[in-house]
Protein backbone atom coordinates (compact mmCIF):
# COMPACT_ATOMS: atom_id res chain seq x y z
CA UNK A 1 0.00 0.00 0.00
CA UNK A 2 1.61 3.48 -1.03
CA UNK A 3 2.07 6.68 1.52
CA UNK A 4 -1.11 8.45 0.38
CA UNK A 5 -3.22 5.11 0.31
CA UNK A 6 -2.12 4.38 3.82
CA UNK A 7 -2.61 7.86 5.11
CA UNK A 8 -6.26 7.85 3.48
CA UNK A 9 -7.00 4.57 5.64
CA UNK A 10 -5.52 5.52 8.51
CA UNK A 11 -8.07 8.82 8.25
CA UNK A 12 -10.94 6.19 7.53
CA UNK A 13 -9.97 4.55 10.80
CA UNK A 14 -9.61 7.65 12.67
CA UNK A 15 -12.85 9.11 11.37
CA UNK A 16 -14.61 5.79 12.28
CA UNK A 17 -13.67 5.37 15.97
CA UNK A 18 -14.31 9.08 16.62
CA UNK A 19 -17.76 8.53 15.63
CA UNK A 20 -18.22 5.43 17.42
CA UNK A 21 -17.50 7.36 20.68
CA UNK A 22 -19.48 10.08 19.54
CA UNK A 23 -22.73 8.16 18.66
CA UNK A 24 -22.15 5.47 22.09
CA UNK A 25 -22.55 8.81 24.09
CA UNK A 26 -26.14 9.94 22.25
CA UNK A 27 -28.89 9.43 24.71
CA UNK A 28 -31.95 7.24 23.67
CA UNK A 29 -33.91 10.23 22.27
CA UNK A 30 -31.47 11.31 20.35
CA UNK A 31 -31.24 7.77 17.94
CA UNK A 32 -34.67 8.33 17.60
CA UNK A 33 -34.37 11.87 15.96
CA UNK A 34 -34.49 12.27 12.31
CA UNK A 35 -31.35 12.17 10.31
CA UNK A 36 -30.29 14.65 7.46
CA UNK A 37 -31.01 11.51 5.12
CA UNK A 38 -34.90 11.59 4.27
CA UNK A 39 -36.20 9.05 6.01
CA UNK A 40 -34.26 7.71 8.35
CA UNK A 41 -33.36 8.77 11.82
CA UNK A 42 -30.34 8.74 13.19
CA UNK A 43 -29.89 4.37 13.83
CA UNK A 44 -30.97 3.79 10.47
CA UNK A 45 -28.06 6.21 9.02
CA UNK A 46 -25.81 4.53 11.49
CA UNK A 47 -26.62 1.11 10.75
CA UNK A 48 -26.02 2.02 7.10
CA UNK A 49 -22.57 3.13 7.98
CA UNK A 50 -21.73 -0.69 8.67
CA UNK A 51 -23.48 -2.11 6.33
CA UNK A 52 -20.40 -3.24 4.02
CA UNK A 53 -18.81 -4.71 7.48
CA UNK A 54 -21.07 -7.17 8.15
CA UNK A 55 -22.75 -8.03 4.96
CA UNK A 56 -20.79 -10.48 2.35
CA UNK A 57 -20.59 -9.19 -1.43
CA UNK A 58 -23.00 -11.96 -2.09
CA UNK A 59 -25.39 -10.97 0.65
CA UNK A 60 -25.91 -7.65 -0.64
CA UNK A 61 -26.01 -8.67 -3.82
CA UNK A 62 -29.12 -10.95 -3.35
CA UNK A 63 -30.83 -8.12 -1.50
CA UNK A 64 -29.94 -5.50 -4.53
CA UNK A 65 -31.93 -8.26 -6.77
CA UNK A 66 -34.41 -8.35 -4.58
CA UNK A 67 -34.49 -4.69 -4.88
CA UNK A 68 -34.76 -4.81 -8.36
CA UNK A 69 -31.07 -3.12 -8.86
CA UNK A 70 -31.95 -0.01 -7.13
CA UNK A 71 -29.02 0.56 -4.73
CA UNK A 72 -31.33 2.97 -2.71
CA UNK A 73 -34.09 0.63 -2.45
CA UNK A 74 -31.93 -1.99 -0.86
CA UNK A 75 -29.53 0.31 1.08
CA UNK A 76 -33.11 1.40 2.75
CA UNK A 77 -34.18 -2.15 3.37
CA UNK A 78 -30.87 -3.16 5.00
CA UNK A 79 -30.80 0.09 7.30
CA UNK A 80 -34.15 -0.32 8.79
CA UNK A 81 -33.92 -3.69 9.32
CA UNK A 82 -30.45 -3.75 10.81
CA UNK A 83 -31.62 -0.64 12.81
CA UNK A 84 -34.57 -2.52 14.70
CA UNK A 85 -32.08 -5.90 14.86
CA UNK A 86 -29.25 -4.03 16.86
CA UNK A 87 -29.25 -2.02 20.13
CA UNK A 88 -27.79 1.37 20.15
CA UNK A 89 -24.57 0.72 21.55
CA UNK A 90 -24.13 -2.30 19.05
CA UNK A 91 -24.93 0.25 16.31
CA UNK A 92 -21.86 2.66 17.38
CA UNK A 93 -19.76 -0.36 18.50
CA UNK A 94 -19.88 -1.97 14.84
CA UNK A 95 -17.54 1.24 13.49
CA UNK A 96 -14.80 1.31 16.33
CA UNK A 97 -14.53 -2.74 16.00
CA UNK A 98 -13.98 -2.45 12.11
CA UNK A 99 -12.19 0.72 12.07
CA UNK A 100 -9.41 -0.95 9.49
CA UNK A 101 -11.58 -2.58 7.50
CA UNK A 102 -11.34 -2.78 3.81
CA UNK A 103 -14.50 -1.60 2.13
CA UNK A 104 -14.78 0.56 -0.43
CA UNK A 105 -18.46 1.50 -1.99
CA UNK A 106 -18.75 -0.59 -5.34
CA UNK A 107 -17.67 2.78 -7.27
CA UNK A 108 -14.41 4.43 -5.76
CA UNK A 109 -11.38 3.93 -3.83
CA UNK A 110 -10.68 4.31 0.06
CA UNK A 111 -11.25 8.60 -0.97
CA UNK A 112 -15.22 7.25 -1.86
CA UNK A 113 -14.85 5.14 1.61
CA UNK A 114 -13.84 8.17 3.72
CA UNK A 115 -16.34 10.27 1.87
CA UNK A 116 -18.95 7.52 2.73
CA UNK A 117 -17.93 8.12 6.74
CA UNK A 118 -17.82 11.52 6.50
CA UNK A 119 -20.96 12.49 5.01
CA UNK A 120 -23.28 10.41 6.91
CA UNK A 121 -21.83 10.73 10.47
CA UNK A 122 -22.59 14.79 9.34
CA UNK A 123 -25.90 13.59 8.42
CA UNK A 124 -26.33 13.00 11.99
CA UNK A 125 -23.99 15.77 13.83
CA UNK A 126 -25.66 18.52 11.64
CA UNK A 127 -29.62 17.04 12.05
CA UNK A 128 -28.78 17.09 16.05
CA UNK A 129 -26.88 20.17 16.00
CA UNK A 130 -23.47 18.60 17.38
CA UNK A 131 -20.80 21.15 16.72
CA UNK A 132 -18.45 18.42 15.29
CA UNK A 133 -15.85 19.79 13.28
CA UNK A 134 -14.50 17.00 10.55
CA UNK A 135 -10.61 17.38 10.82
CA UNK A 136 -9.46 19.29 7.89
CA UNK A 137 -7.03 16.56 6.42
CA UNK A 138 -10.02 14.77 6.02
CA UNK A 139 -12.39 17.31 4.70
CA UNK A 140 -9.78 17.75 1.87
CA UNK A 141 -9.99 14.40 0.16
CA UNK A 142 -13.23 13.99 1.00
CA UNK A 143 -14.52 17.40 -1.11
CA UNK A 144 -11.94 16.28 -3.70
CA UNK A 145 -14.85 13.63 -4.41
CA UNK A 146 -17.28 16.55 -5.38
CA UNK A 147 -18.28 16.10 -9.11
CA UNK A 148 -20.90 15.58 -11.64
CA UNK A 149 -21.23 12.23 -10.82
CA UNK A 150 -21.83 13.19 -7.32
CA UNK A 151 -24.41 15.58 -7.71
CA UNK A 152 -26.41 12.83 -10.14
CA UNK A 153 -26.29 10.10 -8.01
CA UNK A 154 -27.32 11.96 -5.09
CA UNK A 155 -30.33 14.09 -6.94
CA UNK A 156 -27.87 17.57 -6.07
CA UNK A 157 -29.62 20.23 -8.30
CA UNK A 158 -25.78 22.28 -8.44
CA UNK A 159 -27.05 24.03 -12.07
CA UNK A 160 -26.27 27.76 -11.77
CA UNK A 161 -24.95 27.52 -7.97
CA UNK A 162 -21.37 28.49 -7.36
CA UNK A 163 -20.11 26.54 -3.71
CA UNK A 164 -17.75 28.45 -2.00
CA UNK A 165 -16.36 27.92 1.65
CA UNK A 166 -16.07 30.48 4.32
CA UNK A 167 -13.58 28.38 6.18
CA UNK A 168 -11.54 26.77 3.49
CA UNK A 169 -10.20 27.49 0.09
CA UNK A 170 -12.77 25.75 -1.87
CA UNK A 171 -15.40 26.37 -4.55
CA UNK A 172 -17.03 24.09 -6.73
CA UNK A 173 -19.15 25.03 -9.90
CA UNK A 174 -20.32 28.33 -11.49
CA UNK A 175 -23.11 31.23 -11.32
CA UNK A 176 -25.06 32.19 -7.77
CA UNK A 177 -22.51 31.78 -4.83
CA UNK A 178 -23.73 29.79 -1.91
CA UNK A 179 -21.69 30.12 1.35
CA UNK A 180 -21.03 28.27 4.21
CA UNK A 181 -18.95 26.14 5.78
CA UNK A 182 -16.68 23.49 3.75
CA UNK A 183 -18.53 20.07 5.54
CA UNK A 184 -21.76 22.13 5.17
CA UNK A 185 -21.77 22.34 1.35
CA UNK A 186 -20.11 19.21 1.00
CA UNK A 187 -23.81 18.35 2.38
CA UNK A 188 -25.70 20.23 -0.23
CA UNK A 189 -23.13 18.07 -2.63
CA UNK A 190 -24.18 14.99 -1.81
CA UNK A 191 -28.10 16.36 -2.02
CA UNK A 192 -28.81 16.96 1.77
CA UNK A 193 -31.04 19.94 2.39
CA UNK A 194 -29.55 21.39 6.03
CA UNK A 195 -31.10 23.19 8.70
CA UNK A 196 -31.81 26.95 8.97
CA UNK A 197 -29.11 29.32 9.21
CA UNK A 198 -26.49 27.37 7.66
CA UNK A 199 -25.82 28.86 4.68
CA UNK A 200 -26.41 32.28 2.97
CA UNK A 201 -26.79 33.51 -0.19
CA UNK A 202 -29.40 34.31 -3.06
CA UNK A 203 -30.27 30.47 -3.82
CA UNK A 204 -29.49 29.32 -0.29
CA UNK A 205 -33.65 28.47 0.06
CA UNK A 206 -33.10 25.64 -2.69
CA UNK A 207 -30.85 24.25 -0.01
CA UNK A 208 -32.62 24.84 3.32
CA UNK A 209 -35.06 21.93 4.70
CA UNK A 210 -38.53 22.56 5.92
Amino acid sequence: MGTAAHDITAAIAAERRELAALFGDLDPERWEAPSLCAGWRVREVVAHMSMGFRHSTPAVLWELAKAGGSINRMADRLARRDAAAHPDERLAAFLSEHAHHPWKPPVGGFETALAHDVVHGLDVTVALGLDRRVPEDRLSVVLCTVGPRTSRFFGADLDGVRLHADDLDWTYGTGAPLHGTAQDLLLVAYGRRLPPGLLTGEVCHRFVAG
